[in-house]
């Protein structure tokens, strides 16, 4: 299984706040997770790495959610006559 880094994965810095949301999230559903230790003039610390499967899945676009397919939704044919601008 190949694990990343949020940094590999998004080929730039994650910034603290994602890295706990994406943190979170993992231990949420038992991801294991790996760790590496990194030193450059940027950071200084241990990064940790997640399942390319897992990062695939979180950072996925959502689906597209089209009106008509809401429950209940109803479609309204709208002319410009009928608009307030």
């Amino acid at each position: 299984m190949e694990y990343l880094s949020l940094y590999d994965y998004l080929g730039k810095a994650a910034g603290e706040k994602l890295g706990l949301e994406v943190a979170a999230e993992a231990r949420k559903h038992e991801i294991q997770t790996q760790s590496r230790e990194i030193s450059n003039p940027k950071y200084t610390g241990i990064v940790y790495l997640y399942p390319k499967d897992f990062l695939e899945a979180y950072f996925r676009e959502p689906d597209s959610i089209h009106m008509e397919d809401l429950p209940g939704s109803i479609n309204y044919n709208i002319d410009d006559d009928d608009l307030p601008f």
